[in-house]
């Protein structure tokens, strides 16, 4: 009878089983908290401030992220409650869920701190982007920014040959970046950032996003939702402008769907071009 059962029983997926060794941080209970207070039907700013406020290190990044120069404008937030009446709720959720990323993957590794300062500038575009072609609403935007490329760090930490694999799928000019991770491991970031993502109760649309943010297929599927390939188009002129301001003559992801993200976004050239010099310039007011 033993064998009989063995024999029905159904054999484990080895995608599945290797999924669950890749270590995917749990959701901090202090972005559980916050998440909680946002969504009920009155949110409270004290609330959220008394939240924020019980990781003084988390409180203090806050207030420093709210003053800099592409947030905080000319007022300066004294108090986390001044940030939050300075930038809003969501917005001062957004760079919490920012902070307790970096805090939870890799957060005292030195190597990674280049990938957060990359991930930090891509939100900070897709703010911009969404502001000034007024295109969904600015915290989601930042956090898909700050969290379409997760996955990365994570298989970094899985995977010997990981980094290998992903700095030479950035290269390949005419497959998806994924493509070469799944054929060395069986999966790819863009699916490791979306479990993720799902694990920290993050939004469907900045999910989905990150699963598709490098099928620019999406683009033209107007069977996928409108904010989903938004995110998607404006990922596009975030990272092309990221690999000009890095000093790089052209973008890889630009040559493969910078077109369909123009045309889904209804962009010119001349306005392409208006726009990517805007975010350069916007770089350097940082310094």
């Amino acid at each position: 009878m033993s064998n009989v059962r063995a024999q029905a029983a159904p054999a484990a997926d080895p995608v599945d089983e290797l999924i669950k060794s890749i270590r995917i941080p749990p959701r901090p209970s202090l972005l559980a908290d916050m998440q909680r207070e946002i969504a009920a039907d009155d949110p409270s700013p004290e609330a959220i401030g008394r939240i924020v406020a019980r990781d003084v290190g988390m409180s203090g990044a806050l207030l420093k992220l709210a003053n800099s120069s592409f947030y905080g404008g000319k007022r300066k937030a004294k108090s986390v409650e001044q940030a939050i009446l300075f930038l809003g709720i969501n917005q001062v959720a957004a760079l919490m869920t920012g902070l307790l990323a970096r805090q939870a993957i890799g957060g005292d590794n030195t190597a990674l701190a280049s990938f957060w300062d990359l991930s930090g500038r891509r939100a900070q575009a897709m703010v911009y982007l969404s502001r000034r072609l007024r295109i969904g609403a600015p915290d989601v935007a930042h956090t898909f920014g700050l969290f379409c490329d997760t996955g990365v760090p994570l298989l970094i930490d899985r995977f010997p040959g990981y980094a290998a694999t992903f700095a030479a799928a950035a290269q390949d000019t005419a497959r998806p970046v994924t493509a070469l991770e799944d054929e060395r491991h069986s999966t790819n970031h863009a699916a490791i950032g979306c479990i993720l993502a799902r694990n920290w109760g993050l939004s469907n649309d900045v999910s989905w996003a990150i699963l598709h943010h490098h099928d620019y297929s999406v683009l033209e599927d107007s069977a996928t939702d409108d904010a989903v390939r938004s995110l998607v188009a404006l990922s596009l002129l975030a990272e092309c402008a990221i690999q000009k301001y890095q000093g790089h003559a052209h973008c890889v992801e630009w040559d493969k769907g910078g077109e369909r993200a123009c045309a889904y976004l209804g962009l010119s050239g001349d306005e392409t071009a208006e726009l990517l010099d805007e975010l350069h310039e916007s770089f350097h007011a940082e310094h």
